[in-house]
């Protein structure tokens, strides 16, 4: 099996890109716009600063300067790990903090990876450059 979807990991990188992304600008929605059940929640500063990064999930989507909105991205769920849930618990399972360690070292590889060639930074610039 070592290489078996290995001839589809551009598409499947973009379509993992893109489910990552937009899940992630949810959660800005969220703060931003009380979208998808959520509170809107712009007088809190740090939580307006969340939701702006967050937001930048579309960013990472589609794949336009995606490394520079996923290396935030990746910096923010370490911070909001650290802050929010590590004081409630060693682990990440214990301390409900399971999504910030996954978000944050996703958009770390995404950062690491770049674009891709199924991106908006593609279409920009080239595929070398992507």
């Amino acid at each position: 099996m070592d290489r078996w979807l290995g001839r589809y990991s551009e598409p499947l990188y973009s379509i993992m890109r893109l489910i990552v992304g937009l899940l992630f600008s949810f959660h800005g929605a969220q703060k931003l716009f009380g979208a998808f059940g959520g509170q809107a929640m712009v007088s809190n500063p740090r939580m307006l600063l969340a939701g702006i990064i967050e937001i930048s999930g579309l960013l990472v989507a589609i794949g336009l300067a995606a490394s520079w909105a996923a290396f935030i991205a990746s910096g923010e769920m370490a911070v909001a790990y650290f802050t929010v849930h590590a004081p409630g618990g060693l682990f990440p399972i214990v301390n409900k903090g399971e999504l910030a360690v996954l978000y944050c070292f996703v958009f770390l590889y995404i950062a690491a990876r770049g674009s891709g060639r199924w991106s908006v930074d593609a279409l920009l610039w080239g595929k070398g450059r992507a």
